[in-house]
């Protein structure tokens, strides 16, 4: 099983705070997660998650979109964070 968050904009556009998601290990990189949800559930989450601003985080470390998954990660996604 694998946990995916969504935060801020991104839960809004997606309508969704949280996924989990059995673990077959077809899905070994964020990568191909993304382009899994983008197939499973339609182009609204490509234009989401595979903009060029969104952060990725696995298991609370900002990584980039090559970041091997195993059973058990959490993968979040959130736009980037802006401070004043």
């Amino acid at each position: 099983m694998i946990e995916v968050l969504f935060f801020a904009r991104i839960r809004e556009q997606l309508g969704i705070g949280s996924l989990q998601l059995a673990w077959d290990g077809s899905i070994d990189t964020v990568e191909s997660l993304v382009q899994s949800l983008v197939a499973d559930r339609g182009p609204k989450w490509g234009d989401t998650l595979q903009a060029d601003n969104v952060v990725v985080a696995v298991n609370q470390q900002v990584c980039d979109k090559h970041k091997n998954l195993v059973a058990g990660d959490e993968i979040a996604f959130f736009p980037p964070v802006t401070g004043g």
